[in-house]
């Protein structure tokens, strides 16, 4: 049995879920990418409102796995795909409340990750669009949200190295303190988008 015939009309609001579930991801992620420019309350709102939205998505997708007998795709996979691309808009969000507790100002390696990482959440989303239809693509997709969060990574350790090569006076310490959590924020963010392209690949090659 081919991907096709696992997407029967009626199955197809599960892969219409994970495909919202995506785009809220990527609206959170272009959110983040405004707020690391102009990082303003108002911004940091937008943020907050892309989490809670993805959120109910989840809630809506989970509800339905519990009431669904026949699914398209292996309930795990549904499931941790799901779990995945929640996890990079938490933290998105979490990114924003600490920069604006901790009193963090963007720097130069928060906006290249972030861009990075809105990037990769563009590509998880047309992954998951091309999946029905166009399995291969989906793939292609995938690989490219995979390559993108390693060059998230690069920056991550290029960051630190930089913190870790500034003065040694008090102010700064703590100021690397605070930072080096947030760099580890959009580090974790990045590890979960991998996931999802990882599971999403597995999904192909299991109903190809």
């Amino acid at each position: 049995m081919g991907l096709r015939d696992f997407f029967k009309p009626r199955q197809d609001k599960f892969l219409q879920l994970i495909i919202d579930q995506a785009a809220k991801t990527l609206e959170g992620m272009e959110a983040l990418d405004e707020f690391m420019k102009d990082p303003t309350e108002e911004k940091a709102r937008v943020v907050r409102k892309a989490e809670k939205e993805a959120d109910e998505l989840r809630r809506i997708l989970i509800d339905e796995l519990n009431r669904t007998f026949v699914t398209p795709i292996d309930r795990e996979d549904i499931f941790a795909l799901s779990r995945a691309v929640d996890d990079v808009i938490d933290y998105a969000n979490t990114t924003v409340e600490e920069m604006s507790i901790l009193g963090v100002q963007p720097t130069p390696y928060l906006r290249r990750m972030v861009s990075l990482l809105e990037d990769a959440a563009a590509e998880l989303h047309m992954a998951m669009l091309r999946l029905k239809g166009h399995p291969g693509v989906a793939n292609e997709h995938a690989m490219r949200a995979k390559a993108l969060e390693n060059r998230v990574e690069a920056v991550y350790r290029e960051a630190l190295a930089d913190l870790f090569n500034g003065p040694e006076d008090v102010h700064h310490i703590v100021q690397m303190l605070k930072l080096r959590e947030i760099y580890r924020h959009l580090s974790n963010c990045a590890d979960r988008g991998d996931e999802a392209a990882n599971i999403i690949s597995d999904i192909v090659v299991k109903m190809t």
